[in-house]
């Protein structure tokens, strides 16, 4: 059980939430906290003094006034108008992370909500109950208002679909059969729902997530191909990188090491001095990967645990109003970190697919057979996985355009700078799948070159060479069909079997 209160969670606890159904509760000074919220916005709801969301209209009908007996209305409103989402679903992960992230925020307890949506949303965790929550429909700003309201519509009651027990059914149906009450919202609880950038959050978690351990498995893959092709180790030294001293490129070299530890083919070429740049800058490449998604982990751990809302109260501060209206929704921070990231994890791909072209080109491969070729398949050999690996990374690089350095006004010009976050978001996470792909299929090229590197006579393969060998092996033999062994090895990089 992890326990929410707004400031205790990491990507690898949002993961296990999403994927592996770890259960979570409302912790018990987030309850109070959240209490002593609400019981202020209950006290000002019915005053003269305006304060957005709660007595006022939205966005740019700020200026219009509520009725205090409408204020529950309006909640229930909002949460109608705004489900206006299209496109396919999101995936059933992400929709777990993003009901966690929105619970998380809300137990900050600066929200003004009743610590029964969080409960609702834990429940909902606990028992699985997945909104069926589209795609399509968020610029970032203010947040992820559709896909939330989307969430909003199972919890209040108010309609939409949702998943459960493998049936995608009405929301109320779903939870009826969990045996969750849905909740009737008050004054703020619409709002809270809302205003937050937690679908953009979820997808960037769970994607940098993946890419970090992709990234690692890459590095091993960058390992065999480097002893496939009978590799020169100095230009991973550590006294090399000290001279230039990213922190990434000195991590990936340590790794490109270690795992070459041990092997009698890298340096076996007495003659050759250095190696083509997908060979020797691996390090350097990588590295900067390596760079690019700890400051992307930075940013979004920052978010995991952040709260979005407008207004947000601050009850310690002086005065009467302690509702303050800001921007923190706003998706910007995460949307650029995700085009960063993403921009990184398709340099990665392509680095690859340079190495797995010359693992398959004859003339570049130190006398390996060429297309990789053998008893096994002849005539034929790895020529169309590299031409699938060249396609992955050509779209990879359409999908690296930035999309945070777009904007179109929306709301009355009110919200006149848009973050576009959740398409950055949504494109690191396939950028991150693709470059998978090509990883997995330099793994299998990597393996069939040491296979046959082992039959030329005897040699020693690395400390980590050897296993990853015996590892894509295992899968390979399961699967005739390339397309299913390339899904399968992505399949075991995706769970961290290559790392």
């Amino acid at each position: 059980m992890i326990p929410l209160d707004g400031q205790g969670l990491d990507l690898a606890a949002v993961t296990r939430v999403a994927r592996e159904g770890v259960p979570v509760a409302l912790a018990d000074h987030a309850r109070v906290a959240m209490a002593r919220s609400y019981d202020w916005v209950c006290s000002v709801r019915d005053g003269a003094a305006p304060i957005y969301g709660i007595n006022t209209g939205f966005g740019s009908l700020a200026r219009v006034r509520i009725n205090p007996a409408d204020t529950a209305t309006l909640s229930r409103n909002l949460i109608r108008s705004h489900a206006a989402g299209v496109g396919a679903p999101c995936p059933p992960d992400v929709v777990r992370a993003m009901m966690l992230l929105r619970a998380n925020a809300l137990a900050r307890g600066a929200s003004g909500c009743r610590p029964l949506l969080v409960e609702t949303l834990c429940t909902m965790l606990a028992r699985g109950v997945v909104p069926v929550v589209p795609r399509q429909g968020s610029c970032g700003s203010s947040g992820d208002l559709a896909p939330l309201s989307h969430l909003g519509l199972v919890a209040f009651g108010e309609g939409g679909e949702a998943w459960f027990n493998g049936d995608r059914l009405s929301g109320p149906e779903a939870m009826r059969q969990a045996g969750i009450a849905t909740m009737a919202p008050e004054a703020k609880d619409g709002l809270a729902m809302t205003n937050g950038a937690q679908l953009t959050t979820a997808i960037a978690a769970l994607a940098t997530f993946d890419a970090e351990r992709l990234l690692r498995s890459a590095e091993r893959a960058a390992a065999m191909s480097i002893e496939a092709l009978c590799g020169v180790r100095r230009a991973f030294h550590p006294a090399v990188h000290a001279l230039r001293p990213h922190p990434g490129a000195i991590e990936s070299a340590a790794a490109i090491l270690g795992h070459l530890e041990g092997s009698s083919l890298a340096d076996s070429m007495p003659e050759k001095v250095q190696d083509a740049y997908s060979l020797r800058c691996s390090p350097v490449v990588i590295g900067a990967v390596r760079d690019s998604l700890r400051y992307g982990r930075a940013v979004v751990e920052i978010e995991v645990n952040a709260v979005t809302d407008n207004p947000v109260m601050l009850l310690d501060e002086p005065g009467d109003n302690h509702a303050f209206s800001a921007g923190l929704f706003h998706g910007e921070p995460v949307g650029i970190a995700c085009d960063s990231m993403k921009i990184a994890v398709a340099e990665l791909a392509s680095l690859a697919e340079r190495r797995l072209y010359r693992l398959t080109t004859g003339s570049l491969s130190a006398r390996l057979p060429p297309a990789l070729a053998g008893a096994d398949r002849p005539g034929l050999g790895l020529l169309v996985p590299q031409t699938t690996a060249a396609a992955l990374v050509s779209e990879n690089k359409a999908l690296a355009w930035p999309a945070s350095v777009d904007s179109i006004p929306t709301c009355e010009d009110q919200e006149d700078h848009v973050a576009m976050s959740t398409t950055a978001a949504w494109r690191f996470r396939e950028v991150v799948d693709n470059s998978r792909r090509v990883v997995a299929i330099e793994l299998l090229a990597a393996a069939s070159a040491l296979r046959y590197r082992l039959g030329e006579g005897p040699v020693s393969l690395g400390r980590g060479t050897a296993p990853a060998l015996e590892r894509v092996e295992s899968i390979a033999r399961a699967h005739e069909v390339a397309s299913d062994a390339i899904e399968a090895v992505a399949e075991r990089i995706a769970a961290g079997d290559f790392e």
